[in-house]
């Protein structure tokens, strides 16, 4: 932050300005998009709480989930729909830049949490399904969705300070459309080696270290369906975890491109529609992903329509 006696700059966030001709469409797109998110979203929040069949650690895992990419696109989809509509880029103050940088960190370690615990639920109830009751109680799902929750909190917390207590240029420019952390950080005058140090050991502890444990546990699950006599049992057990795999590999696989990839490799124009992706694209394909390859899900849907709507 800058000194006391001086003025906060305020961030002009470019967006996609060097783009007219592309800023209708993308608007229309990112609209459409969004408006899916939010539909897909809430009907499955609604869902897991609406249907008994839903009520298990799996379900609720979702219904997390769920919130978490609902709140993840409210927080960077109508600010930039905001700037898509006019034709010259505007400016985000520096609390406004803060605090979209801070709820994103939070929501984005959040996810990376609960996909990892779904992955365990997984595990759990394929290669232990004598002891799932005891492993994957209400006390425990609890546990795993409040540490979720607390580690997005710490790690937001930390890098936010770390960040924003940086010298900035009186009129900081950044070439994105939203106010993540690797375009600020390169912003900052000086002193920014230790957030560089920061954003990499959180990296490191929240993108491998979570996808290496989803990775091992599918590995123990592959293993067990292999070990399985019966064609139809394998297919079963695998239909409950191919949606779940399917987002893991979405969410984390742009996720590495972006905070790992080296600096030299990186352009503005990548970096825009990566996090396009994560931000728009990934949180949209949750809920479709969820309800057209899981029966369950299907079923809850069809049961509740059925309740809403009178018989002829």
């Amino acid at each position: 932050m800058a000194k006391e006696n001086q003025t906060l700059p305020e961030f002009l966030l470019l967006g996609f300005s060097d783009l007219r001709t592309l800023q209708g469409p993308l608007f229309w797109g990112v609209l459409l998009a969004y408006l899916v998110s939010l539909l897909g979203n809430c009907l499955i929040i609604l869902l897991t709480r609406a249907s008994p069949t839903l009520h298990s650690p799996m379900y609720f895992f979702l219904h997390h989930l769920s919130l978490v990419e609902l709140l993840y696109t409210t927080d960077v989809v109508p600010r930039t729909l905001a700037d898509l509509a006019f034709p010259h880029p505007r400016a985000i103050s520096f609390w406004g830049c803060a605090a979209q940088m801070y709820v994103f960190i939070v929501l984005g370690i959040s996810e990376c949490c609960l996909l990892t615990a779904m992955a365990y639920d997984r595990y759990a109830a394929i290669c232990q399904p004598l002891h799932y009751s005891t492993l994957m109680n209400w006390r425990a799902c609890m546990a795993m969705v409040g540490i979720s929750w607390l580690m997005g909190i710490i790690t937001a917390t930390t890098h936010s300070s770390l960040i924003f207590t940086l010298p900035f240029p009186s009129h900081p420019v950044i070439p994105h459309f939203l106010c993540d952390i690797l375009p600020v950080l390169r912003l900052a005058s000086a002193g920014k080696h230790r957030s560089e140090v920061s954003v990499m050991m959180a990296t490191v502890v929240f993108i491998m270290v979570p996808f290496s444990l989803i990775v091992t546990s599918y590995a123990r699950i592959l293993s067990a369906i292999l070990a399985m006599a019966s064609t139809l049992s394998r297919r079963k057990v695998f239909s409950t975890c191919s949606s779940h795999l399917l987002m893991v590999f979405l969410f984390f696989g742009t996720a590495s491109i972006t905070y790992i990839r080296p600096r030299a490799g990186s352009s503005v124009t990548m970096d825009r529609i990566l996090s396009l992706f994560y931000t728009v694209i990934t949180p949209m394909l949750n809920p479709i992903i969820y309800t057209l390859r899981n029966k369950e899900v299907t079923k809850a849907l069809w049961h509740v329509v059925k309740r809403q709507v009178p018989s002829s």
